[in-house]
């Protein structure tokens, strides 16, 4: 960015020459600051859906509204598809969930969690984690699904 030299055009005086005519510019070149925020902002479009919690199951559809959010990062427990429970990105055998979780509770200001099960995981299998996340201290235990499934009152999607 160098600096721009502009002719006074509005009055000639006689006598100085050519060198009175010239001035500094002082003004502002901001093309190359929106050229960078511009590229700031398509990274972040790119990179903020890639953050989400990283276990890839087939979530099933619903046309429930999203929950609330809140404050503190909500803590997510998967089931995969071949039955290893999560917490976050961790795996944990069944036989230590009810202690970690009781553990991770008495960290936490919230008793909320997200329970995000594959499509193809029996009931019952759910059912035994949701009773785990009780006796380890979690009571509001939100369901996650994928939106845009099928209504039950006949309105299609």
């Amino acid at each position: 960015m160098g600096v721009s030299l502009a002719t006074n055009s509005g009055s000639r005086r006689r006598g100085r020459g050519r060198r009175a005519n010239l001035r500094p510019m002082s003004e502002i070149n901001v093309t190359p600051f929106v050229d960078v925020m511009l590229c700031l902002l398509i990274i972040f479009m790119v990179a903020a859906p890639l953050m989400t919690v990283g276990v890839p199951i087939d979530l099933p559809d619903t046309s429930a509204e999203a929950l609330p959010s809140e404050e503190e990062e909500p803590l997510t427990i998967t089931l995969t598809p071949e039955g290893e429970v999560m917490i976050q990105t961790t795996a944990v055998p069944m036989g230590d969930l009810i202690p970690r979780l009781q553990a991770i509770a008495a960290e936490r200001d919230s008793t909320r969690v997200f329970l995000r099960a594959d499509g193809t995981i029996p009931y019952e299998d759910v059912m035994r984690v949701m009773g785990a996340l009780n006796a380890g201290g979690f009571r509001e235990i939100g369901l996650v699904t994928d939106a845009g499934g099928p209504r039950l009152d006949g309105t299609g999607q």
